[in-house]
């Protein structure tokens, strides 16, 4: 069952708007790939292509739980989540530039 689940997610893909229009990666480039290769097994390369993955599966399922159970403090939980998932975003999402800069540079 996984194996059809990550074949359908492999067909049906969707190309980054911003990608497309712009020329340019967006902060989320690279999510869709790396939860297939979470799904396959393959963490490193999941990590490698969106560091903040795991952080924000754990943060939407963390998200649910609260909403049914209503844990104590559990906002605060949220908040460090998503301030945790934003920074590795954001600083994944500079180094990801940096370096195809540096690359478009040198092949000129």
């Amino acid at each position: 069952m996984l194996d059809k689940l990550i074949h359908w997610l492999e067909s049906n893909t969707q190309p980054c708007f911003y990608k497309e229009n712009f020329g340019i990666e967006c902060p989320g480039c690279g999510s869709q790939r790396a939860l297939i290769e979470l799904l396959k097994g393959n963490l490193l390369e999941s990590l490698k292509l969106y560091p903040a993955l795991i952080p924000t599966i754990f943060l939407l399922v963390y998200l649910i739980l609260y909403i049914i159970f209503k844990f104590k403090n559990g906002h605060e939980v949220l908040i460090v989540s998503f301030i945790i998932v934003f920074c590795i975003t954001v600083i994944s999402y500079i180094i990801k530039m940096t370096a195809l800069n540096e690359i478009i540079i040198c092949d000129f």
